[in-house]
């Protein structure tokens, strides 16, 4: 059984797109499956490529996937825009399609502004890969229904909620790290975007309920990061790791008292719902999580009681929120002890994966069924 896997969004460890990506490709390749990831060159140097060298990528990337196709292959897609062309000339050769879509068309306009100017031809290219497509795979039930919404209730059959994961091996509460950080204190890990909520987790470390001596350790990069960094300098409270290997990500987490998620509602992304890989190896580490009150990160900690739910864009509820976990270490331990529990039973990468296959199973069911 062979896949062909595209993924036009230039990946690098660390992220938690490059981990979504290669964590179910490891899965999958586990299960027997045969596996070719093809990504823009770029993905694996550290550089920002102009316009022109994106588009040729994009262009060079699809043509070597398309020569090697062949028929009774898969070809799944990392929703892209410019995965159009590929999605074409797969429905024209009769070659099943999944794509696996992470969040509304908002994400695309809040990463790359100047798209919103275009929106109308943008969206027209991502919603037609979706009609055509045998199967969509979505991180949250409200992204399913937002699909729905766009393309009509008569795919709803073929689009699948497969929620985001951890490595329960790397991600573990024993894990340890070269960091030898002051406890106790409580992380935040992963990108420093307009979405994650950094402004108010920055201002609930000044809030008055915050604990005097507990520590907000932050780790990861991007556009918000000199604002982190200022902040770095007006509170001692606050440690900035920067960008750390992510095999060292497991240790802070193991050791803090919480794990925070406080993302914002920028642009409406948050209203399909949000599976961040952060909460699911947070919980992973026996850690309580700290998030705000969106479908999918909350419905997990409310779910299973392994931590707390905050009001969006609120500096005092995630600061209070702090002081009780720190303040009662019997109710934090075992909040942890849960959230483990339920990431080994239900939310593993391996499990992900196990169900990503019955996805491509039965796609290629309905294949050979279709062409007898």
């Amino acid at each position: 059984m062979k896949l062909k896997y595209l993924c036009l969004q230039a990946t690098q460890e660390g992220q938690a797109s490059y981990t979504h990506v290669h964590e179910i490709i490891n899965g999958l390749q586990k299960r027997g499956w045969d596996v070719e990831l093809f990504e823009p060159s770029y993905s694996k140097k550290n550089f920002a490529p102009t316009i022109l060298q994106r588009l040729f990528e994009f262009i060079f990337t699809q043509l070597k996937l398309l020569i090697k196709i062949k028929k009774g292959d898969l070809i799944y897609i990392r929703s892209h825009f410019a995965a159009f062309p590929t999605s074409i000339v797969a429905k024209l050769r009769k070659i099943p399609v999944i794509q696996e879509v992470n969040g509304p068309y908002e994400d695309l306009f809040i990463a790359w502004p100047w798209t919103r100017h275009f929106k109308g031809f943008f969206k027209w290219l991502i919603k037609v890969q979706y009609k055509i497509s045998d199967a969509i795979i979505v991180v949250t039930p409200q992204l399913k229904e937002w699909i729905m919404s766009e393309i009509g209730g008569s795919k709803s059959t073929n689009i699948y909620v497969i929620s985001n994961g951890a490595n329960t091996n790397l991600f573990t509460p024993n894990a340890e790290s070269k960091y030898k950080l002051e406890k106790p204190y409580v992380v935040f890990f992963g990108a420093l975007a307009p979405w994650q909520g950094i402004d108010t987790m920055l201002e609930a470390v000044q809030d008055s309920n915050w604990p005097e001596n507990v520590k907000l350790v932050i780790m990861g990069d991007g556009v918000e990061r000199p604002k982190v960094e200022k902040a770095v300098q007006e509170n001692n409270r606050i440690i900035y790791l920067g960008k750390i290997p992510y095999k060292e990500v497991p240790g802070v987490v193991s050791n803090s008292i919480a794990g925070l998620s406080p993302k914002n509602n920028i642009g409406g992304r948050s209203n399909t719902g949000l599976s961040p890989l952060k909460v699911y190896e947070i919980l992973a580490c026996g850690v309580p999580a700290i998030v705000t009150d969106f479908p999918g990160q909350a419905d997990i900690i409310r779910e299973h009681q392994c931590g707390i739910v905050v009001s969006l864009d609120s500096p005092e509820e995630i600061a209070r929120a702090v002081r009780y976990l720190y303040e009662d270490e019997n109710k934090r331990k075992e909040m942890g002890r849960r959230g483990r529990e339920v990431i080994l039973k239900e939310h593993s990468w391996d499990r992900k994966a196990e169900y990503t296959e019955k996805v491509l199973r039965e796609i290629l069911k309905k294949r050979v069924k279709y062409e007898k």
